[in-house]
């Protein structure tokens, strides 16, 4: 029984892997004109037990002042599966962002950097058809270099709506080390309720 389950789940993964593949194909990479952006969106998400905790921190750019912060809380519908992440993370990130302003979005995740090009920050851009870039800690192994490149602690990504030079000076101007809206949002997530 365990042999069928497991093969059960391998199939599943490698139709979600194909489906990757498939979306990736739609992210759109232009440039954003950072002197048009004035407020900057920051999501992290972290568990307890069952259950995930959103947190979305809205900024002033390049100012980095906050002037928006919230919360959602969900169950946890999928297991952390490396390079599925976007699984386990999107209905978070959707309900914690949802009528949200901002003009750009940063996503605690990989967007291109990806094995198969398409990260959580990629599959954020696409539902929400907003600039999002991906940030992460550190890189996928395997994923070329030239997906990526490295701000102070951060690895930023294209996520959707941006290309990777402009995304790299948004995050430049969010200070040094990882950028602040992010860190205030991994904060907030981390609150006791």
């Amino acid at each position: 029984m365990t042999e069928l389950k497991d093969y059960l789940i391998t199939e599943k993964l490698k139709k979600i892997a194909e489906l990757q593949r498939r979306l990736s194909r739609r992210i759109v990479e232009r440039p954003l004109d950072p002197s048009r952006v004035k407020t900057v969106g920051a999501v992290d998400v972290s568990y307890r037990g069952d259950d995930a905790v959103s947190a979305l921190v809205i900024c002033t750019f390049p100012e980095c002042e906050p002037i928006e912060t919230r919360t959602a809380q969900v169950k946890v519908s999928f297991p952390y599966i490396p390079t599925y992440f976007f699984l386990r993370e999107t209905m978070p990130v959707l309900k914690v962002v949802k009528n949200a302003d901002f003009d750009v979005l940063l996503v605690e995740g990989h967007g291109r950097a990806h094995p198969r090009g398409y990260g959580l920050a990629s599959h954020i851009g696409l539902i929400l058809g907003r600039p999002v870039i991906g940030v992460a800690k550190r890189p996928l192994r395997g994923v070329p270099e030239n997906l990526y490149e490295r701000v102070g602690k951060a690895y930023v990504s294209v996520g959707h709506l941006v290309d990777l030079r402009s995304a790299v000076e948004v995050v430049k101007a969010l200070g040094e080390g990882y950028p602040k809206p992010l860190r205030i949002a991994d904060k907030l997530s981390k609150v006791r309720r």
